[in-house]
This record gives C-alpha cells, structure tokens and sequence, in this order.
C-alpha cells in the first residue's frame, strides 16, 4: 500500500475515528510543512517517555505520586474510583470534584472475557485504608459493564479488613444517560451525577 493508504488505515484504529475522518486527518496532514509532521511524530513516539503510574493511585503523569495525589488541597477523606484515566480526565476538566481518585484499570466485562485481577482489588482496598477514607465513590460508567464492576467492588468492600466502620460508599445517580460514559459526559451531568450519588449497604456498621 502507498503511504496515503497506510495511514489512513492507522488512523481507523484510533476509538470513533472512521474511514472518511481517517482521509480528512491525512490529507490536512499533506498540507503541512515537513517539520511540523517531523515535530508531531517526535511527540507520539516519545509519548510514554517520562511517563510513570502514580504508586498510590494508578494515575499517569510525568512523577510519581501524581500532581492530584501531591496537591495538600484536595479532600483525602474521599476517594471516587473510575475506571480509567480518561474518566478521570473528565471529572477534572469539568471541575466537580476535590477528592482523590483511584484508577481500576479495568472492569468486569464477561463479553470481552475482562475481570478485576485479585492484585488490582487489594491496590485499591490498600489505597482506602491508607487513607482511612470515610467514603468511596464508585464512578463506573452507567452500562452493563460498570454495574457488574460495581457489585464486584461492594462485595470486595463488604468482605474487607481495616476499614472504617462508619466508611460511607456510594455511587454516581444516573443523571448519566444509561448506556452512556463517563468521558462523553458534560460537566452539568457530572456534576449532578456527583450531587445525587446513593448510598450502598456494605452490611456492616452502619447504614452507608
């Protein structure tokens, strides 16, 4: 294939980029100087340079602990839990939140043959009782999915040691659309989403 070809069938591997979008990103490409192209390959193939996973949240960012685990201001009595970074993202560009998060990494999907492995559980349950969190926020996305990964982590919750008795866990209303994600999510909704969370029964101390 000529190199027109090639990169657009690259391109198409990139989430929501189909073939027409592929074409139009290539030949806006064309058009550029050769040293902007050189700029822009230099900078995707040096993404990951530099960059590491948080230790205490699974973030990424160029140190270890990340800017949002470092920041004294935050509120580190509660701890939202998404599934992945661009979830996170996204409660930060909507500016809803000033807790800290926790980064699965994951979800149970039984379609795709996913689950939470036994370390990622007992990294987030270590994370909480670091921080003797008095509530979790399970942030997963409103979908088959993300409740699946919800009952997966209540349970892990319920059945763990060396948390707070009065721990309060809740999870996100679904002022999100259902079916929907987090990361398309607008900041209105995030915030009413964040507003409106529900509290969970962990069946132990009190009602949460």
């Amino acid at each position: 294939m000529d190199p027109i070809t090639n990169l657009i069938s690259s391109f198409t591997r990139f989430p929501g980029v189909g073939g027409k979008s592929a074409r139009r990103m290539v030949f806006y490409l064309l058009k550029k100087d050769p040293t902007e192209l050189r700029e822009l390959g230099d900078r995707i193939a040096s993404l990951k340079d530099g960059l590491h996973k948080c230790s205490e949240c699974g973030n990424i960012s160029v140190g270890d602990p990340c800017p949002i685990c470092c920041d004294a201001l935050r509120d580190r009595g509660t701890l939202c839990i998404v599934e992945d970074i661009e979830d996170l993202v996204s409660f930060e560009q909507a500016g809803v939140y000033n807790g800290l998060y926790h980064v699965l990494g994951g979800r149970v999907s039984p379609f795709d043959d996913e689950e939470l492995s036994e370390e990622s559980v007992e990294f987030l349950l270590s994370h909480i009782r670091e921080l003797n969190a008095r509530e979790v926020i399970i942030a997963t996305n409103p979908k088959m999915e993300g409740d699946l990964t919800y009952y997966t982590l209540l349970e892990a919750l319920k059945e763990a040691r060396g948390l707070r008795e009065d721990l309060r866990v809740t999870r996100l209303a679904f002022g999100l659309p259902v079916g929907g994600s987090i990361e398309f999510a607008d900041r209105m909704t995030l915030h009413t989403a964040l507003e409106s969370r529900v509290a969970a029964q962990l069946g132990k101390g009190e009602t949460l």
